[in-house]
């Protein structure tokens, strides 16, 4: 197999599903993609043994769009990931094709959610106990794609707002992992590198050849507050854009159930509250929460649960005509993990749930035959 890359130290961590396959030096499968690293020890033998092909997405955003009925997130996620990271680099480099490289990745993020909306909303689920900066984005603009759909917004306003999703918090991009990993009180200097990220952001889009007014206008407010409480400009209700609340909420709910060095992380059902509360604070129209609270619904897809029959489940469909939400049973009453998967309703009795669980490691899951893609 051509093109294989050795795995840089700190790409991958403890507890969490592997982001790609990896191969060993002859291009053998070592580990399949959701695969959990369990310790130290398998840390180290793939970082000495370990490979992975990076792809990218070479298709000028002019082309007519690939079938996307086929589209499968899974496959997609390390491809976006090294699309993302490679277009903020244009912008940052002020390269002329910057603007193509973002519509491009912002339309196939579009399709991957319109094609594969479950495993797309379960990406950020699966992938959310640690993300990288680059990761966090991702998830950013997953869920401003399918807010603004449930809020309303047409085509072009929706595709804005994905793209200030995406580019937003360019500022932050070099120091948000060691932020992130710091459990010490933020000094003055990382505080104003905090307030100012979205003016900052703004100049290297404009520097960039960016300047679609309302695309500057999302990142410019998304930290403002409707109760005049945000920054940089203290503004207040309807002087926010719709788009700019959209992306704020994105970004607190991924906060929430992101594990920092500082914080835990909350159970889905716990940030679905914080949510709620929003909806009722005046930081927010209260139908942008809604909005984000009916794509979430209670347990979204990529949620690991407790049924009443004691198995331990991962969703993987929200609810449907009163039935549902869906699950796939991994692991049997009594902590032996099944080998293959078993379907659940969860709105049968026997099969309703009981809690969430949050695990320090998680549990390894091929997610592709999960999901149905293979």
């Amino acid at each position: 197999m051509e093109n294989l890359v050795r795995i840089a130290p700190g790409a991958l961590t403890i507890g969490r599903p592997l982001p790609w396959t990896v191969y060993d030096a002859d291009g053998n499968v070592l580990l399949c993609q959701g695969y959990v690293i369990q310790n130290d020890a398998q840390l180290e033998q793939l970082f000495e043994r370990g490979r992975f092909q990076p792809r990218k997405i070479e298709r000028p955003p002019e082309e007519e769009p690939e079938d996307i009925r086929v589209r499968n997130p899974f496959a997609d996620y390390p491809v976006l990931l090294q699309t993302l990271e490679s277009a903020l680099k244009a912008v940052t480099d002020q390269d002329p094709n910057a603007q193509k490289r973002l519509l491009g990745l912002g339309r196939m993020i579009d399709q991957m959610c319109e094609a594969s909306p479950e495993a797309s909303i379960a990406l950020i689920h699966l992938y959310s106990i640690e993300p990288t900066i680059h990761e966090q984005i991702l998830f950013y603009a997953i869920l401003c794609q399918f807010t603004a759909r449930q809020f309303g917004l047409d085509n072009k306003r929706t595709a804005v707002l994905v793209g200030a999703a995406l580019t937003a918090n360019l500022a932050l991009v070099p120091v948000a992992d060691k932020l992130n990993a710091s459990n010490k009180v933020l000094t003055d200097d990382q505080r104003a590198v905090i307030r100012k990220h979205p003016m900052r952001s703004i100049q290297a889009l404009q520097e960039a050849g960016i300047t679609n007014p309302l695309l500057m206008k999302i990142i410019e407010q998304h930290h403002e507050q409707a109760n005049g409480n945000g920054y940089p400009h203290g503004l207040s209700g309807t002087e926010i854009r719709g788009e700019a609340e959209i992306l704020a909420l994105a970004e607190r709910y991924v906060a929430s159930i992101t594990r920092r060095a500082y914080r835990q992380r909350m159970k889905v059902t716990e940030a679905r509250k914080l949510i709620t509360s929003l909806a009722d604070s005046g930081v927010f129209r209260p139908a942008i929460p809604k909005a984000l609270l009916k794509v979430l619904t209670e347990y979204p897809p990529g949620t690991l649960v407790r049924l009443q029959n004691e198995e331990i489940a991962v969703i993987v469909a929200r609810p449907k005509r009163a039935r549902g939400p869906f699950a796939k049973a991994i692991i049997g009453p009594r902590g032996n993990r099944y080998n293959g998967t078993f379907e659940r309703d969860c709105s049968r009795e026997e099969f309703s749930i009981v809690d969430v669980e949050m695990p320090e490691i998680m549990p390894s899951m091929d997610f592709g035959q999960i999901w149905g893609f293979r």
